[in-house]
């Protein structure tokens, strides 16, 4: 016999059926603005039959009448009329598409400066990482350069736990490169010293693929050897399709940051699995605020099951709690093993990037992203440096400042409870970034939680 509590009526256990068969994998789409992200994420759904061609024609024609001719495949992405309908503004676009063996859901991040603490919200749920490159002459540049989005979006990924990169060089049929094999290189030659100096192990991580996302060319089909001889590598779908992630558990304790909320017959709470499974009629906690609550419903991409496990982005329909309690950034959290709730961490810190002028000392203010929380906080002490080449503590006098490039261990306050775990019991909820005025000036890891850590 199965569990009762999964018992469920034909329709939804069908709907079981294949979700166990199909992994679920969240991509998030980064990059320099106008790098083409949003065309992709929308001739991917074009072309794995999400969006039909009358839909197509419409946008284009929308798009002709406002000059931007090359814009229509962007409007799948960027308009959403269901949460249009809502009256919610959704600042990380998403969509789903399946292919032979995955099922995604794709987050367009958007990749304006002003907008990248919206970005992080999309990175915190994403599995693989989409990394837009355009090649047109000039703008891999821009994009490339101090101060551009590529750089940024890259080391934010990478804190937030985001292991695999897919690294899209895009318009690739522009005048300025005709689909130009020096020109990948040279994209290629740029990108890989910078991959690896964020951390990422290029040769296991990280994949390039050349590709046009207005004419979808090299995504769902590989390249004609009469457009592009001297590529023989895959195609996009083929390249996410054949992406090894390190599986979740879902048998750990529950943790699922939220993301949103939103009255509707009882309170509904949005977010993204990190560890354990929920279903029907379990009993949770909210924290910090430790609210007892009842899982009324569970939803995944719309549709009703019973339960789910890690990785998969859920609307779970709660009582017990009113919406209004309820911040982005809470957790819900098993009520056995909930998830710590502190006002103070010890941190190992690599600082990136400082404002000008500015040094890096004891009661330094930014603001904390972690997971989906963004909170004011300030550094109370700086305790040691760690040589980034060793992982071992340099043996220097008692440490007063610290200035770009430099890794240290600190300790970092907040104002306000917030929810995270160390680095080393759960990734995930133990990366963050630190950011002032807008630029993310460190990436860090929860190393230590206080011994007498809010819990129960």
């Amino acid at each position: 016999m199965g569990d009762p509590s999964c018992a469920v009526e034909d329709v939804e256990a069908l709907h079981e059926i294949d979700t166990k068969k199909k992994r679920h994998l969240n991509v998030v789409l980064i990059g320099h603005v106008d790098a083409g992200k949003s065309t992709i994420g929308g001739q991917i759904l074009f072309l794995s039959g999400q969006v039909d061609d009358r839909t197509i024609q419409r946008y284009e024609r929308e798009a002709r009448d406002r000059n931007r001719e090359s814009w229509y495949m962007a409007y799948i992405m960027d308009t959403n009329e269901e949460e249009r309908a809502k009256g919610k503004t959704v600042e990380v676009g998403r969509a789903h598409f399946e292919t032979e063996t995955t099922r995604f859901t794709i987050l367009d991040a958007p990749g304006h400066k002003s907008y990248v603490p919206n970005m992080i919200s999309g990175a915190a749920q994403a599995d693989i990482g989409m990394l837009v490159i355009s090649a047109r002459k000039g703008e891999f540049e821009t994009g490339y350069e101090r101060g551009g989005q590529t750089r940024e979006h890259v080391q934010l990924v990478k804190t937030l736990g985001v292991a695999k990169l897919l690294v899209v060089v895009n318009k690739m049929d522009d005048p300025t490169v005709n689909w130009s094999k020096e020109r990948y290189n040279e994209i290629e030659s740029k990108m890989i010293p910078f991959l690896k100096s964020s951390g990422y192990n290029v040769k296991k991580d990280v994949q390039f693929l050349p590709i046009s996302g207005l004419l979808g060319s090299n995504m769902k089909t590989r390249l004609d050897n009469s457009t592009c001889p001297w590529w023989n590598g895959p195609c996009l779908f083929e390249a996410l399709d054949t992406i090894e992630v390190p599986p979740k558990d879902p048998n750990g304790p529950f943790r699922m940051p939220i993301l949103d909320k939103y009255k509707d017959m009882g309170t509904v709470v949005i977010g993204k699995v990190e560890s354990g499974s929920v279903r029907e009629g379990d009993s949770l906690l909210v924290m910090p605020i430790k609210a007892q609550v009842k899982v009324l419903a569970v939803y995944c991409n719309e549709n009703k099951v019973s339960c789910a496990g890690p990785g998969e982005n859920l609307l779970v329909r709660l009582s017990g709690i009113e919406e209004e309690d309820i911040l982005s950034g809470f957790v819900l959290s098993s009520v056995v093993k909930p998830i710590p709730a502190i006002t103070e961490f010890t941190a190992q810190l690599q600082i990136l990037e400082l404002l000008e002028n500015t040094l890096f000392t004891a009661r330094y203010e930014a603001v904390l992203h972690i997971h989906s929380v963004a909170e004011d906080c300030e550094i109370v002490e700086l305790v040691k440096q760690i040589d980034p080449k060793t992982n071992k503590s340099l043996k220097n006098k008692k440490l007063h400042f610290a200035k770009n490039g430099d890794v240290v261990v600190c300790r970092v306050q907040v104002n306000n409870l917030i929810c995270v775990e160390k680095f080393s019991d759960f990734p995930q909820l133990g990366r963050f970034t630190l950011r002032t005025k807008g630029k993310t000036v460190a990436v860090g890891k929860v190393i230590d939680l206080p011994s007498s850590t809010s819990t129960v």
